[in-house]
């Protein structure tokens, strides 16, 4: 037997209660769909690597920043000679 009494009672307080009767359904969606929106999804293997968006973030302006210098090279170099132009 149990001693403990169960209650059957609310556990939240007044102020979080919310009427979604009230709520407009898809406030934000044309908005949203204005704006653009860019969620990414990463494989779990990958997500291992990254704490948060803002290393995700970091990493991906890293390599844009190399694949920007590395054409830059590329531009300068003479392909056919292996040499500057």
């Amino acid at each position: 037997m149990k001693n403990r009494i169960e209650e059957d009672h609310d556990e939240l307080r007044p102020e979080y209660h919310f009427d979604y009767s009230k709520a407009d359904r898809g406030k934000y969606y044309r908005r949203i769909l204005a704006e653009g929106s860019n969620v990414v999804v990463l494989d779990p293997d990958i997500a291992e690597s990254f704490h948060d968006s803002a290393s995700v973030n970091e990493a991906l302006r890293s390599i844009l920043a190399l694949t920007k210098k590395t054409k830059q090279m590329a531009g300068r170099v003479d392909v056919r000679k292996g040499i500057d132009a």
